[in-house]
């Protein structure tokens, strides 16, 4: 099969989707799966909220944080609302559900870069 990258299976858009960090890290997400969710992030990744203020810096960071989530929440889903891609990045609207403390909607922009997430800024909705 030669593969033309115009469009099909083999397209560029195609080909970039099969290495998506942010479309990975949400479904290691779902799995409550801390490693495949950490292998979707650069080592000095910046985590902000919607005002910019530092939340977590680095997977050294992260990694914690994301290990207590996904054992406080076993029933931990998020749901991708809409999915919008603008050059390195990628804005998702996300309904969370089984999160311990509750989170309810979010809007994520990710920044990537070189296959890797390295920058997340959460806008979020709390009950």
């Amino acid at each position: 099969m030669k593969c033309g990258l115009r469009s099909g299976p083999c397209s560029r858009a195609n080909l970039r989707m099969a290495h998506d960090p942010v479309q990975m890290q949400l479904e290691a997400y779902n799995a409550g799966d801390v490693e495949r969710f950490m292998a979707c992030y650069t080592p000095d990744c910046v985590v902000e909220d919607g005002a910019g203020n530092r939340l977590l810096t680095g997977q050294t960071e992260m990694r914690p944080r994301y290990e207590a989530l996904f054992r406080s929440s076993p029933n931990l889903h998020c749901e991708l609302i809409n999915r919008t891609r603008i050059g390195r990045y990628v804005i998702d609207e996300e309904r969370i559900s089984g999160r311990v403390p509750a989170m309810n909607h979010a809007v994520v922009i990710y920044r990537v870069q070189d296959s890797l997430i390295e920058h997340v800024r959460f806008l979020r909705e709390t009950e």
